[in-house]
């Protein structure tokens, strides 16, 4: 109950819920379930948070075929910021797929490449190390670092991605090169085309089934972004949620992205989610209390607790798919 009630008004209602059995008169006022329940969080929420919002949330249907749950503006091309790293390493773990790179290759971290922001690279004050695609690509993904994009550049340079990224059929997302061939910034995308990578990520029809785990094994694990779509969840719950977190700002305002999938107890891949926010206030704040971050909490309870209920997901092209289950979680005491 709000604290900015007033005590008549409290009294009221709890008169009026009194006459009503529980507070519910008929099946109708009953709290709605699935879809339903996920369309309507989500308008909620979005309107608390305010800015400016496109999205696309989906979940598998009775037959287990995806069906789209919220289509908000879902074919706005938007800045996707970090939330393009998933987009970068597919297109790294594309080349790996075509023979022409390998995941324990080897480069060094040269001071003059490092950049700060998000990640743990820049924290490590002397640089020189000699690290593998694998360690580099585990960064950019878990913990979002942003020297990770620049060393995924020197394996596949800009114009390379983007021809990647338009093979896999995209029209939208690509990344922005710049001077040097090696660099780039992290481009734009829409929401139905994030789904459609989530979702072929998921079915492991994006890229071969061992890249497909690679990719999913980073994005569900425990030591990743909590604040958002996670955050009211066990651990055992988190291991089913494969997300990327995304934040920056324009001249239209803040801006807040999450985008993942969450998966059924069996390993089945059951919703994608794809949320855009810009134009939102709180500058600098780039913790849980972002109000856009907080809306993205309870949505994401919201879908989980929502998640459909059935015996095999299939898809057109391929067919019944994999499930996917995590590798379980135990924590370790040294020694």
């Amino acid at each position: 109950m709000s604290t900015n009630m007033s005590r008549r008004a409290a009294l009221g209602l709890g008169a009026a819920a009194a006459v009503a059995g529980a507070g519910v008169s008929s099946p109708a006022q009953a709290a709605v379930s699935g879809p339903a329940a996920i369309r309507k969080v989500y308008k909620r929420e979005k309107a608390r948070a305010g800015g400016v919002w496109h999205s696309h949330i989906a979940a598998v249907d009775s037959t287990g075929a995806i069906a789209p749950i919220v289509e908000d503006t879902a074919d706005h091309v938007i800045h996707g910021y970090s939330v393009q790293k998933l987009f970068v390493a597919t297109a790294v773990l594309d080349k790996i797929d075509r023979g022409e790179l390998a995941l324990g290759a080897k480069l060094d971290l040269p001071a003059g490449i490092i950049l700060g922001g998000s990640g743990i690279y820049h924290l490590h004050r002397v640089w020189g190390d000699d690290i593998t695609v694998a360690n580099f690509l585990t960064a950019m993904l878990l913990v979002s670092d942003n020297t990770a994009v620049r060393m995924c550049g020197r394996v596949v340079p800009a114009l390379e991605i983007n021809e990647i990224l338009a093979a896999k059929g995209w029209t939208h997302t690509r990344v922005e090169p710049v001077a040097n061939p090696n660099r780039f910034f992290l481009g734009t995308t829409t929401p139905r085309e994030t789904h459609d990578m989530l979702w072929r990520l998921a079915t492991k029809t994006l890229l071969s089934p061992e890249s497909c785990d690679f990719l999913l094994s980073v994005t569900r694990w425990l030591n990743g972004y909590h604040d958002g779509v996670r955050r009211v969840m066990s651990s055992r719950e988190r291991e089913r949620v494969a997300t990327k977190y995304g934040a920056d700002f324009n001249t239209l305002g803040e801006s807040r992205h999450e985008a993942g999938i969450m998966f059924g107890a069996d390993g089945l891949p059951l919703l994608t989610y794809a949320m855009f926010a810009e134009g939102l206030g709180d500058p600098e704040n780039y913790g849980a209390t972002h109000p856009a971050v907080e809306a993205h909490a309870k949505i994401g309870r919201t879908m989980f607790d929502n998640l459909p209920a059935v015996a095999s997901v299939s898809t057109a092209r391929s067919g019944p798919v994999p499930r996917t289950l995590p590798k379980p979680f135990s924590p370790v005491n040294g020694g």
